[in-house]
């Protein structure tokens, strides 16, 4: 019986920690699949964000479209403003010289901007982005290079968090995105990557998809290269900076709000996943599958780790309940040092899980609202 509830164990513990330590291993000793990069290429382009009462983040994002534009004149900007209550359509509308604003007239949310921006767009190539997101300078020009080999469909950039010292927060979220843009680079070079984040990537417009307004636009639309049999790859001189959110419960409510639309966008896209190449399918069920039910395995590990020391010995069993209840208890009320380090990712699993199970029930989210803390 002692063996077989440790064997439970480990089990518990090796599917928690495979999406971040096992599998980067294995990407390695996949072959790799070179890209034709040429820095003289160029196509047009057109840049689309949504907008929800990000009235402080605007004149930071139009200095930065300005910046753009005079490295590259020719750049499309379309913007979406999904029913702001703040000044955020006022200030876009003062610089049409920038920004060619869409007013939503309420709240219809993000996929539906975007797939309004995109009918409207006339560049070879869309840029997506978020409203408090800012571009490098170079992002663009680099951008092109990728896109001079016609067997690549669609580019992630990098994300630079910034305030990663803010909080425990955004310290454990700058670590964690940093592992996950090392993740997605090992991907990229095996072929795909499996998804983007909204934050900055891009498409050939002519592969831009049909989808619901319930689903999350990023993974759907970044996919369709994917489906299309083109690359989606992860480059590293594309990069975007954005502020960490460093507020607990933010995050937290972030997390199972976005857990929930992509559970909800992985089962609306299961006819295209099926068809993937068999590689792809690995890489999606590793990264996107088995970290979604982390958090199942997590709470189940810790109830065998508990019957486990029962077993032992009813004093050390004892002990056990008695550290997960105080855990369970203290921990989310921690808020520095190793032990709130700790929380923090506890809580990100249980979020997401808790997201998973909302999409298993039926339950999405079609609108958002801007982190205050960020």
């Amino acid at each position: 019986m002692i063996l077989a509830t440790s064997f439970a164990l480990l089990l518990c513990v090796l599917i928690v920690i495979y999406p971040y330590a096992i599998y980067p291993l294995i990407l390695k000793l996949l072959p790799k699949r070179p890209v034709a990069r040429d820095p003289a290429h160029r196509c047009s382009a057109t840049l689309v964000f949504c907008a929800y009462n990000e009235g402080a983040a605007m004149p930071e994002k139009l200095r930065n479209i300005e910046g753009l534009k005079r490295r590259y004149p020719e750049l499309e900007v379309l913007a979406f403003d999904d029913g702001s209550a703040d000044d955020t359509a006022a200030q876009i509308l003062a610089r049409p010289d920038l920004v060619t604003l869409v007013q939503g007239g309420g709240r219809s949310g993000k996929a539906n901007g975007m797939k309004r921006l995109a009918a409207m767009a006339s560049g070879d190539i869309m840029i997506f982005t978020d409203a408090n997101v800012l571009l490098d300078e170079d992002a663009i020009d680099n951008l092109m290079a990728w896109y001079a080999d016609p067997e690549v469909g669609g580019i992630c950039g990098t994300l630079q968090y910034l305030g990663s010292e803010d909080s425990t927060t955004a310290s454990v979220g700058g670590l964690y995105w940093r592992l996950e843009e090392r993740i997605k680079t090992r991907e990229s070079c095996t072929g795909n990557v499996m998804g983007a984040d909204g934050s900055i990537f891009s498409l050939r417009r002519t592969l831009y998809p049909d989808f619901p307004d319930t689903v999350l636009d990023d993974l759907t639309v970044s996919m369709a290269a994917v489906f299309a049999g083109k690359r989606l790859l992860k480059v590293d001189d594309v990069i975007a900076y954005e502020r960490l959110v460093a507020a607990r419960g933010e995050e937290f409510s972030r997390k199972v709000r976005i857990a929930a639309r992509a559970y909800h966008t992985h089962m609306y896209l299961r006819p295209q996943l099926a068809s993937m190449a068999t590689v792809d399918k690995f890489k999606y069920v590793s990264r996107k599958l088995v970290r979604w039910f982390g958090g199942f395995f997590l709470i189940l590990g810790a109830l065998v780790a508990v019957i486990l020391s029962a077993l032992i010995s009813p004093l050390l069993g004892g002990a056990a309940v008695a550290v997960l209840g105080l855990a369970i208890l203290l921990g989310p009320k921690v808020e520095k040092g190793p032990v709130a380090a700790v929380a923090e990712i506890v809580l990100a699993l249980i979020a997401t899980l808790m997201g998973v199970l909302r999409a298993m029930r039926g339950q999405t989210f079609v609108t958002w609202s801007p982190a205050k803390s960020r």
